[in-house]
């Protein structure tokens, strides 16, 4: 389990910089592909609850230090208008929401029911954008939300979300490599079969 911790903190720290090299997509409604979300909504359901608080902690404290401190609140494509209101760590918190969100569909995780991760790893993604975007719009005093900004989060989330697969399968491979089951019902499962 320790080996396998590691590999999970070390693939989210990974996910940051490959995160730097993800255009936005234009041709749909300059949606992006979050991939450090991404890799911590699938391991966030592999692994215990504290586990999966320190992976939030982690995403949440580098996601604000990499966006939020700098000239104009962060990346001027990503925030086009000064967020200097906004206060350092309130990614932990959304890390964290989506983190309990994974974590309350565990059960059927450990079942060997991924696909119910995969569509919830949407979802979340989905409520992580609304809410950081709820945030924004709060500290900048103009709530207003458009069709193209509900278009543009839809196709992250969607994006995001059919990408959930191949990440699964990668923690998968890593659990098994580390001597750590992921899904470990499924497996008692499957033994008590072999046995009859």
């Amino acid at each position: 389990m320790t080996r396998y911790t590691i590999i999970t903190l070390l693939l989210v720290l990974a996910a940051f910089v490959v995160q730097q090299f993800v255009p936005a997509f234009t041709g749909w409604h300059h949606s992006r592909l979050l991939v450090v979300q991404l890799v911590f909504l699938c391991a966030a359901v592999t692994v215990n609850q504290p586990t999966m608080l320190l992976l939030a902690f982690v995403c949440g404290f580098l996601w604000d230090a990499q966006f939020t401190l700098g000239p104009l609140g962060g990346d001027a494509e990503i925030y086009s208008q000064p967020v200097e209101a906004m206060r350092f760590g309130y990614s932990i918190l959304l890390f964290g929401g989506m983190g309990f969100l994974m974590q309350g569909i565990q059960p059927l995780f450990r079942q060997g029911k991924w696909y119910f991760s995969a569509l919830l790893s949407g979802i979340a993604v989905f409520l992580y954008l609304a809410a950081e975007y709820g945030f924004i719009t709060v500290v900048r005093g103009s709530p207003a939300l458009s069709a193209a900004t509900v278009r543009q989060m839809t196709w992250t989330a969607t994006l995001t979300m059919l990408l959930s697969p191949p990440v699964f399968w990668m923690l998968s491979t890593i659990a098994g490599r580390c001597g750590h089951t992921i899904f470990p019902e499924a497996a008692a499962r499957k033994r008590r079969r072999s046995f009859q």
